[in-house]
Formats: structure tokens, sequence, C-alpha cells
């Protein structure tokens, strides 16, 4: 599963490159603790640390990072940006700009204190044909001052055009730098086409399985994580 990126040519040494999702857990994870007490179970619990659907989402894809330092003052953006002149004719030189308050009118996700912003991507991004990228907000990642609203493009088609990812600003409040680097975006590469849905009853073999297999689970804490969880190849 081949994905090419693309930028000027001018832009190679400047611009962070997207990265397997992967290798970018947040630290937050990495230093959270295995088991929590809990008082209801008068015992150690386990965290979603040891949740590996949890985790295995969050590394699922790549990342697109934040292309420069962006300074925020209770709603208000500022940056060091100057990417001189272009050798592939024009393009959106600012790292951020904004939405109307218009373009989500009637949408459930349009709140009035939050306001609309786009980063902007620079990389032209090709998937193999008959697969579309879907991009979304980094899974789990709700410390983020802002959430990347979700969105399927057609990256096997439009493969010479920059995709950019609109996001919702959650932080009034927030002051303090979005450092370059930062994961504006988590995109993952999926077949287009509807799925075939098929209905069944749990009976027979089925039935069999089933029981065999949540007694499993419900016997012994990691049953998933040894018997049936895949494990994940790296990618660059």
């Amino acid at each position: 599963m081949k994905v090419q990126f693309r930028c000027p040519p001018e832009l190679t040494d400047i611009l962070p490159r997207p990265y397997a999702a992967k290798r970018g857990m947040p630290d937050w994870l990495k230093r959270m603790a295995a088991t929590a007490p809990s008082s209801d179970l008068n015992g150690e619990i386990r965290t979603v640390k040891q949740c590996p659907p949890f985790v295995d989402a969050m590394g699922l894809g790549f990342i697109v990072p934040l292309v420069t330092d962006i300074r925020v003052d209770h709603g208000s953006f500022e940056w060091d940006w100057d990417l001189g002149p272009s050798s592939v004719g024009p393009y959106t030189r600012s790292p951020l700009s904004f939405h109307l308050g218009e373009q989500l009118a009637g949408a459930p996700i349009a709140a009035a204190d939050s306001a609309a912003i786009k980063f902007t991507n620079y990389w032209t991004i090709e998937t193999p044909p008959g697969f579309a990228l879907l991009v979304t907000h980094p899974f789990n990642r709700e410390e983020l001052p802002f959430r990347t609203l979700t969105g399927l493009v057609d990256t096997d088609e439009y493969k010479d055009g920059c995709i950019q990812f609109p996001a919702l600003w959650r932080d009034p409040d927030f002051v303090g730098v979005l450092e370059r680097g930062l994961p504006i975006a988590q995109c993952v590469v999926v077949p287009r086409g509807a799925p075939s849905l098929a209905f069944g009853e749990l009976v027979g073999d089925a039935a069999r399985d089933f029981m065999r297999t949540q007694g499993a689970v419900n016997a012994e804490s990691g049953t998933y994580r040894r018997r049936f969880r895949v494990a994940k190849p790296g990618s660059e």
C-alpha cells in the first residue's frame, strides 16, 4: 500500500514530513499507568493503555504535522512563516486560514464560541487506484485545543492538488504555542465502495464459537491481546 507525497522543490528541506501514526504516540499515553485503583471494585483495574483497540486505532494510518509554530492568545493567531518565491505557481502561503461561520450554519458541530479554522497542507497525496483517504482528527487526542473535521477524499483521482484540513477551535481561552510537528490530521487509506452487509443468527457452530470466545475473554484479562490481536506492521 504505497502512498506518494510530493511538495514544491523549495519546500523539500523545510516541511515536516507526514509519518506513520504508530511512530507518534503521545507522551501522555507513554506516561500513563497500566492500572489504576478502583473504589467501585476495591482493587486495581486496567487502564486504556492496556486496551489494544484503543491503542491500535491511534497507530493507524499516518499523521500530517503542523508546518510551523503558531502563537495563540485567546483566539488570536500569529506566526513567522516566509516561504519565499514559488516554483509551481501561486499557492497558499499562510499555514492557517479561516472559514466563515456561515459555512457551518445548520450543522450540529457549529458553536457560538468555536472558530472555524483551516490548517494548510503543502503536500499532494496520491493513493493507489480504487483507494481513498479518510482524513479526521487524530484518534483519541482530546487534549488538542481544536478538533479536525472528518472528510473523505478520492486521492487516487485528486492527486495533483493539496488537501486542506478544516477544524473547530475548541478552547477560546487557550494561550500558548501550537508547535511545529503537532499532529493536525490522521489519515487512513480506505478502499472505495459500499460494503456488502450480511446478517444471521447465533446458532449451531456460530453459537458454540461465540460462547467459547466470550467465555475465554470473561475468564482471563488479556485474552484478546494474546489470542486475537494481529501484529500491526510499522511503516515509513
